[in-house]
């Protein structure tokens, strides 16, 4: 299988994911902080240690501001319907995945508060545009830092400074940035950044984190055990634990450490520029390619490895999606991919793009392989 659907879930993982996630399972795979015993207080340990990762691959303000989540969607809940009040007024995008769309439509629909969807031009957004939309009733403003449709990444650091002047929380939607773009959270004034685990930080699914800095208070929307204070009525305010209620994936993060360790060590704007270094082959047989288009402003130097190409009338993503799947071995994303908004904006409602995201492991051959697959495909209906 040639695998380019990393945006969704990177795969294959590098060797030492596996190797931590197995060598945990066998020799300390007991419920963290629940009982005295080695293997539990080992548990422990392995959330203690990847909250220090975390901490020191972000910059974050301190260990104990890193949540634990199911996936970069709970987080991101987390956040929103943690922190607004009835009456709020939230800004985002049409860039957003469902994630943040979905929670903030609901809020709004309910009249719990106003919403402000700013529209992107070919999938960047202008910070002046978030500037002009900030109200005195704003509270919020949450945004994907690379869309996971178009690839491209925004300016969070102006966008940040000027939601800390206008004292609203900035929520950072990382999960097709973190592990390829550098995030330091001390240079950059973002109240909330959630991101899974999965992606490209290299970890299994189910795993995933949200920051909660220092101007944050959400409120908890999970609650039950923790591990620690077992004797209050309610959940205990003490963080981490106040937002981890239940026993958390420590088999999923012993793995994401590892994944972190790995990213770490071979540096983040390596694998970014290896991947958009791959896509650029693309773009330029799309430029050369009858009835070929790339969705989005092309722009390498702001773009992560995902990109949607426009397919030729006549043909669906799906169709050609299911084609190279079935008879060329090749994994890529047809569709919406959770972001409607973008879609309609790009006019590739409803049918979407063909997304394809390469990996760290993904190899000029298999690029190539896909390309000629594509002309393949569509040399009968041009």
């Amino acid at each position: 299988m040639i695998y380019l659907d990393n945006a969704a879930t990177s795969f294959p993982k590098p060797e030492p994911v596996y190797q931590a996630l197995d060598r945990f399972a066998r020799t300390s795979l007991a419920n963290p902080g629940r009982a005295g015993h080695r293997m539990a207080m080992a548990a422990e340990r392995t959330l203690d240690e990847c909250r220090h990762s975390l901490n020191q691959f972000f910059r974050g303000e301190a260990v104990e501001r890193w949540i634990f989540t199911h996936n970069c969607t709970d987080g991101l809940n987390l956040a929103i319907k943690g922190t607004v009040k009835a009456g709020d007024h939230v800004i985002t995008s049409d860039l957003e995945h469902n994630s943040v769309s979905r929670p903030l439509r609901k809020l709004e629909k309910d009249g719990v508060i106003t919403l402000t969807r700013l529209a992107s031009n070919q999938g960047y957004l202008d910070p002046e545009d978030v500037r002009a939309a900030l109200t005195p009733k704003t509270s919020l403003v949450a945004l994907t830092h690379a869309s996971n449709v178009l690839g491209t990444v925004q300016p969070i650091e102006a966008i940040a400074r000027i939601v800390r002047e206008a004292g609203a929380l900035f929520l950072v939607d990382a999960a097709q940035s973190a592990g390829v773009v550098p995030i330091d959270l001390k240079a950059t004034p973002i109240d909330m950044l959630a991101f899974p685990g999965h992606k490209a930080l290299y970890g299994p699914t189910g795993t995933g984190a949200l920051y909660v800095g220092p101007r944050a208070k959400p409120e908890a929307w999970r609650e039950g055990g923790t591990g620690g204070d077992s004797s209050s009525e309610t959940q205990p305010a003490q963080l981490p634990y106040f937002l981890e209620g239940g026993t958390p994936n420590v088999l999923g993060v012993a793995g994401l450490a590892a994944g972190i360790a790995w990213v770490a060590e071979r540096g983040v704007d390596v694998g970014r520029k290896h991947e958009v270094d791959l896509l650029q082959k693309v773009v330029d047989w799309a430029e050369a390619a009858e009835g070929w288009t790339v969705a989005g402003r092309w722009e390498p130097e702001t773009h992560v490895g995902a990109l949607s190409l426009v397919v030729p009338e006549g043909i669906s993503p799906q169709e050609i999606g299911g084609i190279l799947d079935g008879s060329f071995d090749i994994a890529v994303r047809p569709g919406l991919h959770c972001s409607p908004y973008i879609h309609r904006a790009l006019g590739t409602f409803p049918d979407g793009t063909l997304r394809l995201s390469p990996g760290p492991f993904t190899q000029e051959a298999e690029i190539d392989t896909f390309l000629n697959a594509l002309a393949e495909i569509t040399a009968g209906v041009l």
